[in-house]
């Protein structure tokens, strides 16, 4: 895989040039496995909401007095909509994620009951770690997680070698930057002509 950029003698995938791998806008989608991961992880947050609810079925008539029938159809509804969203999300977040790395930026857009659009300038990046959860690592999938003086973004589910791509891309352009911040001249150092 290669990226747009002068590290390619390609223009970046601002000025038109996509790079492989990437639709026509330059937004690279992701993986389809991204929806299983994302189904065996609701699906044990829905197991641990439904061990909840059999276990305030059981044990908590007498605890919860009078508002014990109230409390039961609570939690019902709540493992409804759950199973609506659960059913619903992982589709929608896999049609609606994109991101693209440029020369001077991270872009990222994803959500599922909302859309959240993430830029990331490449000056403000500090550090980029690759991370794999249990799930993630079994389907051979691992995320990108962008620090800066700010607060983190992430590119989520990436196959692990397109996840050290990015990364190696990100450092290579944040490494880039700074050389390129760097003045030609040596400066002196404090002292240095008592030596």
């Amino acid at each position: 895989m290669s990226f747009p950029g002068p590290v390619n003698g390609q223009a970046p995938a601002d000025e038109g040039s996509p790079e492989p791998g990437a639709g026509a806008d330059g937004y690279r989608r992701l993986n389809r496995k991204c929806m299983l991961s994302m189904y065996i992880d609701y699906a044990m947050w829905y197991a641990v909401l439904l061990v909840a609810y059999i276990l305030t079925k059981t044990y908590a008539e007498g605890f919860l007095g009078s508002y014990y029938d109230l409390i039961g159809y609570g939690f019902m509804l709540v493992l409804g909509i759950a199973l609506v969203y659960i059913a619903v999300a992982p589709p929608v977040f896999y049609a609606r994620y994109r991101y693209r790395i440029t020369e001077d930026r991270v872009d990222v857009r994803c959500g599922v009951l909302f859309i959240r659009h993430t830029l990331v300038p490449i000056e403000r990046v500090h550090q980029v770690e690759i991370t794999r959860g249990p799930i993630n690592n079994l389907l051979g999938l691992a995320d990108v997680t962008i620090t800066t003086a700010g607060g983190e973004a992430d590119i989520r589910y990436l196959e692990v070698d397109e996840a050290e791509k990015v990364a190696d891309r990100l450092n290579n352009l944040v490494g880039r930057m700074l050389r390129d911040r760097m003045p030609a001249t040596p400066i002196p150092r404090p002292g240095a002509a008592d030596e």
